[in-house]
């Protein structure tokens, strides 16, 4: 993947100016841009330099402001559907943070955080490889997505509004911290599509975070859980009006940015240990392999079509 290397302005949050159009121009001493200092408000994030050849659209965005690394889900044509490419960049930017890096935000841009994968991407990649290879790929980038935001040595911050849909269900309860607004709605419509709850690990992290009574509700009926049950649920920790989420993950950020590099590591370390430790069997190595051998089968059932609507 082609990934640019010049620094862009990213404010963290959706409230913030439009994106520039062109990007910086080089230094006058050489072809490509110098890294970002520190500097009293901390240094940008520094993406890694790009291939020769055309840039495709980026839909990432990430800025390191000090000790906090804000990264964005950019497509809200989309909203902010996943693609390979996004797992990518993704990828990219969360597993290799600066270490001075405390604590990570995930936002999203435009109204929804995030609706699920993209399932025109799916069905393209199914009419060039039908044994699914394409989408086991896929798959497993995902689980190493959610896992990195999981694993992170940084403290991770979800902050959702609006739908956050099968794989933006996902990404977000890879996080530490989750905080919606109260317009927020959660969904998981697999099942009504034909499909296994198998996408970053998501399953194993809900009947951890939910117990498996109300995780079966969830998956079985599709329903939308919406932000108030999502707090009962603790599928968020906190649930605010939409314009003061920027507020709500301040008030983490925080305290959290000035906690002691070693011992936040070790104690999120301990916190991740514990939880696994209560999980009878984490089949999330599984889920990449589940999801194409389904839609693989489902494919050749019933020739290339796209998958159907929930």
């Amino acid at each position: 993947m082609n990934v640019s290397s010049e620094v862009v302005p990213h404010p963290p949050y959706a409230q913030h100016p439009p994106y520039p159009s062109q990007p910086p121009a080089p230094p006058e001493s050489g072809g490509a841009a110098e890294p970002a200092h520190d500097r009293a408000h901390g240094a940008r994030y520094q993406e890694p330099a790009a291939a020769h050849g055309p840039t495709a659209p980026r839909s990432v965005r990430a800025e390191r402001r000090g000790p906090v690394l804000y990264v964005e889900l950019d497509s809200p044509g989309t909203g902010n559907a996943v693609t390979a490419a996004m797992l990518e960049e993704l990828f990219a930017v969360l597993s290799a943070p600066d270490p001075a890096v405390r604590v990570v935000v995930l936002s999203a841009a435009g109204p929804d955080f995030c609706l699920g994968g993209d399932r025109d991407e799916f069905a393209d990649s199914l009419g060039t490889d039908p044994t699914g290879g394409g989408i086991r790929s896929s798959g497993t980038l995902a689980r190493r997505v959610c896992e990195t935001l999981t694993n992170s040595p940084a403290v991770t911050i979800a902050r959702v509004q609006g739908r956050a849909i099968g794989a933006g269900f996902a990404l977000a309860l890879a996080c530490d911290l989750r905080v919606g607004a109260d317009t927020a709605a959660f969904r998981l419509p697999e099942l009504a599509l034909g499909l296994p709850v198998a996408w970053g690990g998501l399953l194993p992290r809900l009947l951890n975070e939910v117990g498996a009574a109300r995780a079966r509700e969830i998956i079985l009926t599709g329903r939308p859980v919406g932000a108030a049950e999502a707090y009962q649920l603790s599928i968020l920790q906190r649930v605010v009006p939409e314009q003061d989420l920027d507020r709500a993950v301040a008030e983490w950020v925080k305290p959290v940015a000035r906690r002691p590099e070693a011992g936040l590591r070790v104690t999120k370390t301990l916190l991740n240990s514990h939880a696994a430790a209560t999980r009878l069997g984490d089949t999330a190595l599984l889920d990449a392999e589940l999801m194409a051998s389904v839609l693989a089968a489902a494919h050749y059932s019933r020739g290339p079509a796209a998958p159907p609507s929930a």
